[in-house]
């Protein structure tokens, strides 16, 4: 049930992943931030309440597990796991240095609670197509949850497993978008329209809608709607690319960014400063 008290705990975390995620990428000086910022809120309700993991044992068996296709969102990975005890918050200030186990891509030989390797755009989609349907024939009751970036999606890769997945009736697999409108150099429209994401995958046989991606209730909503008639489900997060800090929300490439320490520092002032509300 999610409650008033819920829906501020999780506002909260996701305001604690944005902390994260600018921490880590103004320690660095540059990074993936406009993409990593979009996701915090999904990540806040999987990991805040949806999912089924442990920190002290990354690799349970039964665990539900996370797929991010996009894996150039690491940031926002590495600051949700180490928020949740996967490991010293302090590593974030490695992100992408020498000897670091949070490279820039995802990679779970690295990264405690990284359930597969990503970065190569659209193969964390068969990935996770995959690993849904092992844990089904398994008689797992787990579900695996993948995202990709809606600039992802130009892969013919993406619409292979989108095909396989309905087919096969893999429905424990719970697919998002992360519909930001940008890609690395311009919109998303202007480079390859995708047009109209939730009557593709319904046409591809998923059980698909489209919701306010940076909206906690409405992604909570989404998130624990149980499968319906053996069908995947898809859904399609309408967010805004850079979401939480209104100069990267503003700039038109915002996908990655090159960040001044004073410039990262206000925005970690302000981001605080909103905590504040929730105590």
């Amino acid at each position: 049930m999610l409650n008033d008290a819920k829906i501020k705990e999780l506002e909260k975390f996701a305001l604690q992943i944005r902390i994260g995620v600018v921490d880590e990428i103004t320690t660095l000086g540059f990074g993936h931030i406009g993409g990593s910022l979009s996701i915090a809120d999904a990540l806040a309700v999987l990991y805040g309440d949806v999912m089924h993991y442990d920190p002290k044992n990354p690799r349970l068996a039964g665990r539900d597990k996370l797929v991010c296709s996009k894996g150039h969102a690491g940031p926002a990975i590495y600051a949700t796991l180490a928020l949740k005890g996967f490991f010293p918050m302090e590593d974030l200030k490695t992100l992408n240095k020498p000897g670091t186990n949070l490279p820039s891509h995802c990679d779970r030989n690295k990264t405690p609670g990284v359930d597969m390797t990503t970065g190569s755009l659209g193969q964390g989609t068969s990935l996770a197509v995959g690993m849904a349907l092992g844990d089904k024939l398994k008689g797992r009751k787990n579900r695996v949850f993948l995202i990709t970036g809606d600039g992802e999606i130009d892969e013919g890769q993406v619409w292979e497993a989108a095909m396989f997945a309905a087919a096969k009736k893999v429905d424990n697999l719970v697919w998002m978008v992360d519909y930001n409108k940008k890609q690395l150099d311009g919109y998303v429209k202007d480079i390859l329209d995708t047009g109209d994401l939730e009557a593709k995958f319904r046409a591809f046989g998923f059980d698909a809608c489209t919701i306010d991606g940076n909206s906690i209730p409405a992604l909570w909503n989404a998130l624990t709607k149980p499968s319906r008639g053996g069908k995947p489900i898809a859904i399609i997060l309408d967010t805004v690319k850079g979401k939480g800090v209104p100069e990267v929300e503003e700039t038109m490439s915002n996908h990655s960014m090159h960040i001044k320490t004073e410039q990262g520092e206000k925005w970690l002032a302000s981001l605080q400063e909103q905590l504040k509300k929730y105590e």
